[in-house]
């Protein structure tokens, strides 16, 4: 029997799973983690003690879990992105990787390649604007102030293809990884921007791009020695985790959507063709060719968590249960998620989270379930601005460890307007991975969607007329607030 091997590494764990070519999962493994946050604005992780560990961890779980006789015909290898991590010539990290756009220290450098190369120029070539989620700015920011460990830099990863360069010594870049790695990428010519790329790079030299499916090598005997996966085995490419978890739930067609509920909130959206939007990414999508667009919050499950640890950490069903008793509107209480600054659409690294009309009778359950409807009220924000595209939202599907809260999915359905899809399998991107290993090593047709829906969260019409006079208010919350916030923000 074939089996195939998905590993995802996320924010707040890693997960993998063998699969089946048919789909079916044979077995799964997770490692929980925390990434590090050593200043305000900034995130890093251990590229080596943290995801390299891990995938060698949860490989050696799997493989003790196949069945007898199993042979592993591929693995994939998915992650949070873009990321930042420099190696030496032996893919050794010469400092800690540096994170997606929760980690906002470029801000600088943001202004100054913005001015350089020139707004309406970055937007035409790479598909949006430069932003805390730009890694062609993470990296002038180390050239500027770590110096001494640039110069020691050999090549330049994101989080799957350090993996991949780790089990294969192949040096790789996916198109969607790529394209989000702004502004190095010209993404209607689905190549790197070489001027750009030269002058922000310095000797530093570009990778192979390649498609997530694609097979780009095997596991060396080092490799294999660490993971317990044979030597030899193909590897598919991979790309960043939302896409990976798109994938994996059939959001493969223009117009298809996916919610992702995690300790952000991701959204991905394929087009039928090429669009921007200042205010969102405009990508390239898994598949050859294709263009998606996408937009992300800084919190999401990270703000509830938080609260929950704040509140005194009681089981997550007991604040479930005191959430659901709450009314929908939280009783005039409103929250600005904000808690690590915000991505799309505000774009503000000094944004602050918000809590308004707070009073005595409020109490946990108020703050749970005005946090989600917070969130949520940001998601319909953002979709008004997907509207703008020229392929409208015609399927909205659901994944995430988010789903399992039934206030924060029905609060959604309600202020958005989207009947949301729940799929069967809610693994997530490693899920997504297995299948592209299969594509990749031939055991499957590359059309194969092995998403199955069990349920539909439609919005509740009683609700309707409520959320919009009161997403009205939550737009004002932002500018009415924006000065003090940013004065406060200069104390932190």
């Amino acid at each position: 029997m074939d089996v195939l091997v998905g590993i995802d590494l996320g924010t707040g764990s890693s997960k993998g799973v063998l699969v089946r070519p048919d789909g079916v999962v044979v077995a799964e493994h997770q490692v929980s983690h925390e990434i590090s946050l050593p200043r305000p604005g900034w995130a890093e992780v251990d590229a080596v003690g943290m995801w390299w560990a891990e995938v060698c961890a949860i490989s050696r779980a799997l493989v003790a879990a196949a069945p007898a006789g199993a042979r592993i015909a591929g693995m994939c290898v998915s992650g949070v992105g873009p990321c930042l991590v420099l190696c030496d010539e032996n893919i050794d990290p010469v400092r800690p990787a540096i994170l997606y756009g929760i980690d906002s220290r470029a801000t600088a450098e943001i202004v100054s390649l913005t001015e350089l190369f020139g707004a309406d120029e970055i937007l035409r070539r790479a598909g949006k604007s430069l932003s805390s989620q730009a890694v062609g700015p993470k990296i002038e920011w180390v050239r500027a102030n770590e110096p001494e460990v640039f110069a020691r830099a050999r090549r330049w990863y994101g989080s799957n293809s350090f993996v991949v360069a780790k089990l294969t010594g192949e040096y790789i870049q996916d198109h969607h990884t790529a394209s989000q790695s702004d502004p190095l990428y010209s993404i209607r010519d689905f190549d790197w921007n070489a001027d750009w790329s030269g002058r922000i790079l310095g000797s530093l030299p570009l990778p192979r791009l390649v498609w997530p499916s694609e097979v780009v090598g095997t596991v060396t005997a080092e490799a294999a020695a660490q993971t317990g996966i044979p030597a030899g085995t193909p590897v598919a490419a991979g790309t960043v985790d939302a896409y990976a978890e798109a994938f994996s739930v059939g959001v493969r067609d223009p117009g298809d959507l996916m919610l992702m509920y995690g300790s952000t909130m991701f959204l991905v959206q394929v087009l039928e063709k090429f669009h921007t939007n200042p205010a969102l990414w405009t990508t390239t999508g898994v598949e050859q060719g294709t263009f998606a667009l996408a937009a992300g919050t800084s919190t999401a499950g990270s703000l509830t968590q938080w609260l929950q640890k704040v509140t005194g950490g009681a089981p997550f069903e007991e604040l479930m249960a005191e959430a659901s008793a709450v009314p929908p509107g939280s009783e005039g209480l409103m929250v600005l998620p904000y808690l690590a600054g915000e991505r799309t659409p505000v774009f503000d690294p000094d944004a602050r989270g918000v809590v308004a009309g707070l009073t005595l009778r409020h109490g946990r359950g108020h703050l749970f379930r005005a946090s989600y409807e917070g969130i949520s009220f940001g998601i319909r924000q953002i979709l008004e601005m997907f509207d703008d595209a020229n392929s409208p939202v015609t399927r909205a599907v659901g994944v995430g460890g988010g789903l399992r809260s039934p206030v924060w999915t029905q609060a959604l359905s309600d202020i958005t307007g989207l009947t949301q899809l729940i799929p069967e399998q809610a693994i997530g991107a490693s899920y997504g991975d297995a299948l592209l290993a299969a594509i990749g090593v031939g055991l499957v047709a590359p059309e194969t969607d092995w998403a199955r829906i069990a349920r539909e969260v439609p919005p509740d019409p009683a609700n309707q007329e409520l959320y919009d006079d009161l997403y009205k208010t939550w737009l004002e919350l932002y500018p009415a607030t924006r000065d003090q916030v940013h004065r406060l923000a200069a104390f932190g």
